[in-house]
């Protein structure tokens, strides 16, 4: 047997851990590749040539440009990052938001409480509330209807 054979022993404890030391950092080398790449191109300030010369520098010599591209635009890379997140944010909440009240049921109900308490302090005639009521049964809503500059002046009294 003159092949070489590697048991366990044979590679210590060290070894491994930079071995892994190694794996781990080319893991984040690569993270930290792609994050700046995708920064050059999330970046409203930077005109077309300037994200083309960018890409090229951290793509040609990817060490010095992503050295350099964390020195001369990190800080700002974070604020886009957080912009870019809250932007997401109030957009998920908008849609819920939306989403929520686009339900008839509770809306009509409101929209009809806001009514009767309206035609109880006298603001609008029995008629000009039946007819509101009417719009809002049928779905299209009361703001479309005669009482909805009434129910909105006296609303903020």
């Amino acid at each position: 047997m003159s092949t070489q054979m590697y048991l366990a022993y044979d590679y210590p404890l060290l070894s491994v851990f930079w071995s892994m030391l190694w794996f781990f950092l080319w893991i984040m080398w690569f993270i930290l590749l792609f994050r700046i790449i995708i920064d050059i191109f999330r970046d409203d300030e930077l005109g077309g040539w300037a994200k083309a010369g960018w890409l090229l520098f951290v793509i040609l010599l990817p060490f010095l440009g992503v050295l350099v591209y964390v020195i001369a635009r990190g800080k700002n890379m974070g604020r886009r990052e957080v912009n870019q997140a809250r932007a997401q944010q109030e957009a998920f909440d908008s849609y819920i938001r939306q989403a929520a009240g686009s339900g008839t049921g509770t809306s009509s109900v409101d929209e009809l409480a806001k009514l009767s308490e309206i035609r109880a302090r006298g603001d609008i005639t029995d008629d000009e509330f039946r007819r509101a009521k009417e719009l809002v049964l049928s779905g299209q809503g009361p703001s479309s209807g005669p009482s909805s500059g009434s129910g909105t002046a006296t609303s903020g009294q």
